[in-house]
């Protein structure tokens, strides 16, 4: 159970990396990318599977910050997919839309990495 959980800890820092690293890539001219979404979903499948790994071992899990942190990436994984829509069909991806996405990534990690 040791390596599925660091495996999952990977893949869910990974998905976030990856929604944070494209959107400060193109910080200069906002948009959203489809490795965005995608690392979207990563993140918050992973997310989902660590918190059920922690169901089946009894971990004391704190459900406001999980119901926080689940809330927050399900609106990046809708931000991110609207978005990459729009970019795949060449339309523009408004800077409201594309920072969103990001700054709702880098809160995220915040509340992961600072509500105790």
């Amino acid at each position: 159970m040791d390596f599925l959980h660091n495996f999952l800890v990977f893949l869910h820092i990974l998905g976030a990396a990856i929604v944070v690293g494209i959107w400060l890539a193109n910080i200069k001219k906002p948009t959203v990318m489809p490795g965005q979404f995608h690392g979207a979903l990563l993140a918050l499948l992973s997310g989902l599977l660590l918190v059920g790994l922690a169901e089946m071992d009894d971990y004391d899990i704190n459900y406001a910050k999980i119901t926080v942190k689940l809330v927050v990436a399900l609106v990046i994984a809708v931000l991110a997919f609207i978005g990459q829509r729009k970019y795949k069909k060449n339309e523009p991806v408004s800077k409201l839309l594309a920072n969103g996405v990001g700054i709702l990534a880098v809160v995220n990690i915040a509340v992961a990495t600072m509500w105790h």
